[in-house]
């Protein structure tokens, strides 16, 4: 059984011929009349009175009829609600984004898309990036922002690259340095991401590429927790320039670091073949044209 049968009963029902209902739904006699007849076959019960003169509804014609009504009612209710969605632009997106890394970028293009959108709700979940891949392959997500490596499992937009800068003291003998290295750090104590990070990986493996082991202060998620402790002198911290160039010099020192490696990277990422709901497309269609040519 499919709607247009229902809504052939209908139409057969209303005009009491099977021509004129053929006729309103634009369709040949002998289709309405074989899916009448279909119909009849699949519920077993005759559902019109037959002549030469006109058709009628038999009891169990009534009886579907009243169904065919509601159900048709609800169908086309459904699509109502579809269109009303699309016109309203409403919804729900959910992000992941890390606490930590600068989002300066994806920030102005939350703040516009708000602004084009207000009914379309933003929820956002900060995560570090290893969880954030994991809730994107476990469907927890719509979208999320991190570095993504996979393209068997994932489709994306880049829309940061963010040099690092290291950080620390004004006082600190390497502030007086034009840049840092990998081996200016050896014996210093580092304040670094943690290991949801894969920034983490990268900073402990450039010391030891340097031939050392870096001797960690602190792990940590939270960049007010980083910048407290090197202004109380309990070590050097790396972060992204876009972070760096807020601070005030007079109490952190910034100074360039020499791994052009090194960088944030960021892309809003999904899950590909991932089904997304219409504000979520929406919300990608828009990420799309503010950072064009990267789909």
């Amino acid at each position: 059984m499919e709607i247009r049968h229902l809504e052939y009963l209908m139409e057969v029902a209303r005009h009491k011929s099977f021509s004129k209902a053929a006729e309103v739904t634009h369709i040949s006699q002998p289709t309405i009349s074989k899916a009448i007849k279909d119909l009849e076959a699949e519920l077993g019960k005759t559902l019109f009175y037959r002549s030469t003169k006109y058709v009628e509804l038999t009891d169990a014609g009534e009886a579907i009829l009243e169904q065919a009504q509601q159900i048709v009612a609800s169908f086309r209710n459904i699509h109502a609600q579809l269109d009303g969605l699309e016109k309203l632009q409403t919804g729900k997106v959910h992000i992941g984004l890390p606490p930590l890394t600068a989002v300066t970028a994806f920030s102005h293009m939350l703040g516009a898309f708000k602004s084009h959108f207000p009914k379309i709700h933003i929820q956002l979940y900060e995560y570090g990036p290893k969880q954030i891949e994991a809730s994107l392959q476990e469907g927890l997500l719509d979208f999320g922002i991190f570095t993504p490596e996979d393209s068997d499992l994932f489709e994306w937009i880049w829309f940061e690259q963010d040099p690092h800068r290291i950080m620390m003291h004004p006082t600190h003998p390497l502030a007086k340095r034009g840049h840092v290295d990998y081996a200016d750090l050896k014996g210093e104590q580092l304040i670094i991401y943690n290991s949801y990070y894969k920034l983490h990986d990268q900073i402990i493996n450039g010391c030891k590429r340097a031939g050392f082991i870096p001797e960690i202060a602190f792990e940590t998620t939270q960049r007010e927790l980083m910048t407290q402790m090197v202004t109380a002198k309990l070590g050097l911290a790396l972060l992204p320039s876009k972070i760096c160039k807020d601070f005030d010099p007079e109490i952190i020192a910034v100074r360039p670091f020499s791994d052009s490696q090194l960088f944030l990277e960021l892309a809003l990422t999904w899950k590909r073949n991932r089904y997304l709901s219409h504000a979520a497309r929406r919300f990608l269609a828009f990420v799309s044209d503010s950072v064009p040519g990267q789909i």
